[in-house]
């Protein structure tokens, strides 16, 4: 099970990222745990300035912005 981060304060480009990675997911038949981090500080943990960003299994893979649907899906088959 891969675990997946969505890094932003609920903005509508945050909804909208959360809601394609969760998509892709179940389109893919990928087993994994999805959390909203909304928080600041733990946003700037990752280092992370732009919102909204992706982490999988504690690697930030994006930030600032939707990603493209075909990058989702290179993140999760991995």
């Amino acid at each position: 099970m891969i675990e997946v981060k969505i890094l932003g304060t609920g903005c509508a480009s945050c909804k909208t990222t959360q809601k394609l990675v969760e998509e892709v997911l179940a389109a893919k038949g990928v087993q994994a745990r999805v959390e909203k981090v909304e928080d600041i500080p733990s946003i700037m943990r990752y280092g992370v300035m732009s919102t909204p960003g992706v982490v999988i299994d504690g690697k930030v893979v994006h930030a600032g912005g939707v990603p493209a649907r075909a990058q989702v899906e290179q993140w999760v088959e991995g």
